[in-house]
């Protein structure tokens, strides 16, 4: 292709603006989130279209939680002071008839409480005798009243929320059918090298692909919608091509990230116009990834090949940018005591998969950036600084998708 650029002529100085070059790791994540934005557009969906998504308004309760005083129990509702005289059964969604002093009616848990009922009295703690029941029931005793939980306008989660499982139910019993939140974030996936199998046993020079199957299901969890995923070999072409075709917010590459013989993706971001944001971040593994702005407003980001190293990359780059996308707020960092002393490397953080214990959060072997066997059994990465962390001090985590 004539002009292209592969990364080994690439000059590497006299790019306006320059790049944030082997930038600081919290240096990075922060400019990823600058990088996006505005959150993506707005717009209403079926509760079961919204799950993964993020508010994009503050949810208010459309009705009173409950709509009625309940009974928290199954027993009898009973009005005034007893002994009553039991009269009928009343079953969730079922019209109750007032009940006249010294009367009881047998209740469902969540059956709407009838006028003139003082309490509900446990089935466990009722007594029959001489066709009166006999029991002690305080006024209100176990009953839910109206509007306990939520009033109808009150609001319940603010706008930046994660759609989870429990959010659809908390809406759904508020009187919500549809959701306003952002859209979601498309993404597609370029596996590349030519070394790289889909399945069975690798031969000499080989490797299976391991990424392919670990970051959709990452990228999905925080949020993305996987628009596609192809392997594209040793090609600069067809890597120029694949990059300048796509229409996703984010395309996430893997490998060609460095200086060899085989890495295109600099020369790439050079041929397709693209505005290198970071290019290389002080942290291992990882330290090769790179954020790029695309023409049309989308981004780039190049992961390393190696596993551990992508999912570092995955970690600093693609998933910040993902929540701001999405219109999520930086999360709150997390820490937690180190069991042991936590090496670190002397000028660049490291991040450690780590899993916790009754002591703090402990390292695990196999951390090297081509491994895979330490972050398939930690609970999260530990945030290294420089020079490390010493038993019992804090150390930021975080959390898988």
């Amino acid at each position: 292709m004539t002009g292209f650029l592969t990364d080994v002529d690439r000059p590497r100085s006299g790019a306006a603006p320059d790049p944030a070059r082997d930038c600081p790791w919290q240096t990075a994540r922060a400019l990823a989130r600058r990088a996006a934005g505005a959150p993506l557009p707005a717009h209403g969906v079926d509760l079961a279209a919204a799950l993964g998504r993020t508010l994009a308004e503050p949810l208010a309760a459309v009705a009173d939680l409950p709509g009625f005083d309940t009974s928290a129990m199954d027993g009898w509702a009973v009005a005034g002071p007893g002994p009553w005289r039991p009269a009928g059964r009343l079953l969730a969604g079922a019209a109750p008839q007032p009940l006249a002093d010294g009367t009881a009616v047998e209740i469902a848990t969540g059956a709407q409480l009838p006028p003139g009922a003082t309490g509900v009295l446990r089935r466990e703690h009722g007594r029959s005798d001489g066709g009166l029941l006999y029991g002690t029931v305080t006024p209100g005793q176990d009953v839910r009243p109206r509007g306990q939980e939520c009033r109808s306008g009150e609001p319940l989660l603010p706008a930046g929320t994660r759609v989870t499982p429990a959010v659809l139910g908390l809406a759904a019993a508020a009187g919500h059918d549809r959701l306003t939140v952002h859209r979601r974030p498309t993404v597609e996936l370029l596996l590349l090298g030519d070394e790289l199998l889909e399945s069975g046993v690798p031969g000499p020079g080989l490797v299976r692909d391991a990424l392919g199957p670990l970051l959709p299901p990452w990228l999905a969890a925080a949020g993305a919608e996987i628009t596609g995923r192809r392997r594209i070999g040793d090609d600069a072409g067809l890597l120029h091509e694949a990059v300048r075709q796509s229409t996703a917010d984010l395309v996430v590459t893997t490998g060609g990230t460095a200086a060899g013989p085989a890495d295109f993706l600099h020369g790439t971001l050079d041929a397709v116009g693209a505005r290198l944001l970071v290019d290389g971040v002080a942290v291992r593994p990882g330290h090769p990834m790179l954020l790029a702005a695309l023409p049309g407003g989308r981004h780039l980001v190049g992961l390393p090949g190696n596993p551990l190293a992508a999912a570092a990359g995955t970690l600093t780059l693609a998933l910040p940018l993902l929540d701001a996308l999405s219109g999520r707020p930086r999360p709150a960092p997390r820490t937690e005591p180190a069991a042991a002393d936590l090496p670190g490397h002397p000028a660049d953080t490291r991040l450690a998969p780590v899993v916790r214990t009754g002591h703090g959060v402990a390292a695990l072997p196999f951390d090297g950036p081509a491994m895979l066997r330490g972050i398939a059994r930690a609970e999260a990465l530990a945030v290294v600084p420089p020079g490390g962390v010493p038993a019992g001090a804090p150390v930021e985590l975080l959390e898988a998708p």
